[in-house]
């Protein structure tokens, strides 16, 4: 979602806030801006188009400390004026990430104090707010007035000020959105994502919920709100690897498609057997668990709809999984003896954070985090964790993360039927030796990529398609429609193949192509008759299959084939098809792959 870059260094940092912006564009933004003191003034530049365009901008400004910001719009639409930073009377510069929920309430308290609002955004009350605390000092402090003002902000948010009189500090707060410190020599920084400044520093902090951190060029300090000292541990700077450069690649949806094996590899890491280490628990600890709560958002909803299968046929365990947004707004039923299990890429995700501590607070103790980042709040608040290692997924439209989430899960499902002694030696031993071979078979799928080229040329002139699962690949189905939509932006929905003849079937034409996940499973045959109820009234399906299903190519039916059955783990390998279908669509439509319109990377925000 939107992002944070903050810089007080003893030389021009413009070029440090730009360039901390385009390294934060893959969470999406609509708008973006910066802010400096610059000759005694604050100064600022924004703008509707990409960070490109500002920099431009920036090329004849200079300062010494700044703020930047890149804007995801909730709260006005999205246009310069409504951009970051806003100013209060030219004193105060504030950036924010996240929703103030009682802005109108204050709104209204400062317009009848005086105050003009220019913008539509829930953001500029705080500047507001601050401006009048800091302004009624008989000595001004920034990191004082921005501790007076935090209590009365209903919701949540990562904020970065600037006054004008002040420019040897630079105050950053958090509550709800990650923030993060990082140390340089003579020079620190503030960003939302430490990618944004890990060329400049040498070592980071993440704020914990209510830190409010004063950086200046000799150090930073950080405090509560009540003003005292607080101790942040200071980790390495995350080594800037290639995840930044495209390579050989038109975008990073594709390298991230590509990088599968190899982050599929990683995440396996050192499991080589069904061992409760593997979520940092004790044997003991699993013992009592009857149940599992996943909650999760999007595609990680989906990954999770599919260990569903996974957990009740293998570990023989109920499974309910919720939309962690819907979750914790209805009344449920909590068991003390369930495991809450909580998936997310970047273990920020509003809503999915909101549900763990929702479940927490109903008395659920046994709590899991399926997650590719090591500090995020979703990692530090549950009991147990398990790491993925996609490394960092700069697409908006998840690949790797979702199917490395799915390793994690079915993982999972393994240690809990060999914890309940539902797994015999033999069969841990066959699914570890798929597990190694998985990156192998992916590449295989991988290599699939000219024949669903061609597809993708029918693809997109259509305006709507329909997929197609049964069983363990109804999630897939989900996740491909997922994708085909959210890049390509053709409407695209997924049904299980067998409520065809329940409503969907109307839809179909000739005009509306109907994608089939078809693995050589029990339901096979049951699907086969479901594609010939398509086919019947003149629908055109577009179908991977198995090389062992006997599905023939024919009028009205296109076929590829995928190069093995795999089991259990089959839905990780048809995902894969998938993905290069809805990218190649999109590349073929002209859409911004990356960067889709009015999405963000990391939701933040509820």
């Amino acid at each position: 979602m939107c992002g944070i870059v903050g810089a007080i260094a003893k030389r021009n940092i413009v070029e440090v806030l730009v360039e901390g912006l385009r390294r934060l564009e893959y969470r999406g933004y609509d708008s973006c801006g910066f802010a400096l003191i610059s000759n005694n003034e604050l100064v600022r530049a924004r703008t509707t188009e990409r960070v490109a365009d500002l920099g431009e901008q920036g090329e004849k400004m200079s300062g010494n400390i700044g703020i930047a910001h890149t804007r995801w719009a909730t709260h006005g639409k999205p246009d310069t004026v409504n951009a970051h930073p806003h100013f209060s009377n030219n004193l105060i510069g504030l950036v924010h990430n996240g929703i103030i929920e009682n802005y109108e309430e204050l709104r209204q308290e400062l317009q009848a104090s005086g105050y003009i609002f220019v913008s539509q955004t829930d953001t500029e009350v705080i500047a507001h707010l601050i401006h009048q605390a800091y302004t009624k000092m008989n000595v001004r402090d920034l990191a004082i007035a921005v501790r007076t003002v935090i209590p009365r902000l209903h919701g949540a948010y990562a904020i970065g000020v600037i006054a004008q009189d002040a420019p040897d500090v630079l105050v950053g707060a958090r509550a709800g959105s990650p923030l993060v410190v990082a140390y340089g020599k003579e020079e620190n920084f503030l960003a939302s994502d430490a990618l944004a400044v890990a060329e400049h520093a040498t070592a980071m902090a993440y704020l914990e919920e209510g830190d409010v951190a004063v950086l200046t060029t000799d150090g930073i300090s950080i405090t509560n709100l009540a003003g005292n000292p607080q101790t942040r541990i200071q980790k390495p700077v995350p080594a800037q690897t290639a995840a930044v450069d495209l390579g050989p690649y038109q975008h990073y949806m594709q390298k991230e498609i590509f990088e599968q094996p190899r982050a599929i590899a990683d995440t396996l890491g050192h499991a080589q057997s069904a061992d409760s280490s593997l979520f940092d628990a004790k044997p003991e600890d699993l013992e009592k668990i009857n149940s599992i709560l996943i909650l999760a958002c999007g595609t990680s909803y989906y990954a999770a709809s599919t260990a569903k299968y996974w957990l009740e046929d293998l570990a023989g365990i109920s499974t309910q999984v919720e939309i962690a947004s819907e979750y914790r707004y209805r009344k449920t039923v909590p068991n003390p003896n369930a495991l809450v299990v909580v998936v997310s890429q970047s273990g920020e995700t509003a809503d999915t954070l909101a549900a763990l501590r929702h479940a927490q607070s109903l008395g659920h103790t046994e709590t899991l985090a399926i997650c590719n980042v090591a500090t995020s709040a979703m990692v530090r608040e549950t009991k147990y964790r398990f790491l993925t290692h996609a490394g960092t997924e700069i697409g908006v439209a998840s690949t790797k993360a979702f199917t490395t989430q799915l390793v994690g899960l079915y993982l999972l499902a393994l240690t809990l039927a060999k914890n309940k002694k539902q797994l015999t030696n033999n069969q841990e031993h066959d699914a570890f030796s798929r597990l190694r071979h998985l990156p192998s078979a992916i590449n295989a799928a991988l290599a699939l990529e000219p024949q669903i080229i061609a597809w993708s040329e029918a693809f997109a002139k259509c305006e709507n398609a329909l997929f197609l699962g049964r069983g363990l690949h109804y999630p897939i189905a989900l996740e491909g429609a997922l994708k085909l939509k959210e890049i390509s932006y053709i409407h695209a929905e997924a049904y299980p193949a067998g409520e065809l003849k329940h409503g969907p079937l109307a839809l179909v034409t000739e005009q509306m192509p109907v994608v089939t996940v078809a693995p050589n499973d029990a339901l096979l045959e049951k699907l086969k008759s479901n594609m010939q109820e398509v086919k019947a009234r003149g629908g055109r399906l577009y179908v991977f299959a198995d090389s062992d299903t006997h599905i023939v190519a024919e009028d009205g039916i296109h076929v590829i084939r995928m190069p093995e059955h795999y089991g259990d783990l089959s839905p990780i390998l048809h995902v894969i098809p998938l993905q290069l279908l809805a990218y190649h669509t999109a590349c073929a439509r002209g859409t911004d792959v990356d960067k889709p319109r009015n999405l963000a990377k990391s939701v933040t925000v509820e």
